[in-house]
C-alpha cells in the first residue's frame, strides 16, 4: 500500500468520524431538548440514542484511521454498516418518543432487528472480502516466488 493510499484511507476514516460525531451530538441535543418538554417523563432509549453513532460509527472510524494494517472496508460493506447504525439510532429515538408519550408498539423492534441484520451482513461481507483479498495476495506471492 502506498503512502497516498494510506493518507486517502485515513482521510476518509476521519471524515466518517466527524460525520458520526456530528450525528451523535445532534442525537444528544435532540434527546436533551425533547426531555425538557416531556413533563419529567424520561426514556433511556431517548437519552442514550447518541450511543449508536458514537460507539458504532465514530469509534470504529477512529480505530480505522489509526490502524496501519486494517484495510478500508468496501463501499458496500460501509453502506451496510451505515444502514445498521441509522436503523438502530432511529429505532432508539422512535422507541424513546413512544415511551415518553406513554404508548407501546411492537413494530418499533423491527428497527432493532433490521439494524442487527445489517450489521451482521456488513461484518460478514467484510470477512469474506478480506479472505478473498488474502487469497489473491497469497496467489501473487506464490506466482512471484515460482518465477524466480
Amino acid at each position: 500500500m502506498s503512502i497516498s493510499d494510506i493518507n486517502q484511507r485515513r482521510g476518509l476514516a476521519m471524515r466518517l468520524c466527524r460525520v458520526y460525531l456530528i450525528i451523535s451530538a445532534f442525537c444528544a441535543l435532540f434527546g436533551f431538548i425533547y426531555e425538557i418538554f416531556s413533563h419529567e417523563v424520561y426514556s433511556y432509549y431517548m437519552i442514550y440514542a447518541f450511543g449508536f453513532p458514537l460507539i458504532g460509527g465514530a469509534l470504529p472510524s477512529i480505530l480505522l484511521a489509526l490502524s496501519k494494517r486494517c484495510p478500508m472496508p468496501s463501499i458496500g460493506t460501509r453502506y451496510l454498516w451505515h444502514s445498521a447504525i441509522a436503523a438502530l439510532t432511529v429505532g432508539s429515538i422512535v422507541k424513546g418518543v413512544l415511551d415518553i408519550y406513554g404508548t407501546t408498539s411492537r413494530l418499533v423492534y423491527i428497527y432493532f432487528l433490521a439494524g442487527i441484520i445489517f450489521a451482521c451482513v456488513g461484518v460478514l461481507a467484510q470477512i469474506i472480502a478480506s479472505a478473498a483479498s488474502g487469497e489473491r495476495h497469497d496467489e501473487k506471492m506464490t506466482s512471484s516466488d515460482s518465477d524466480t
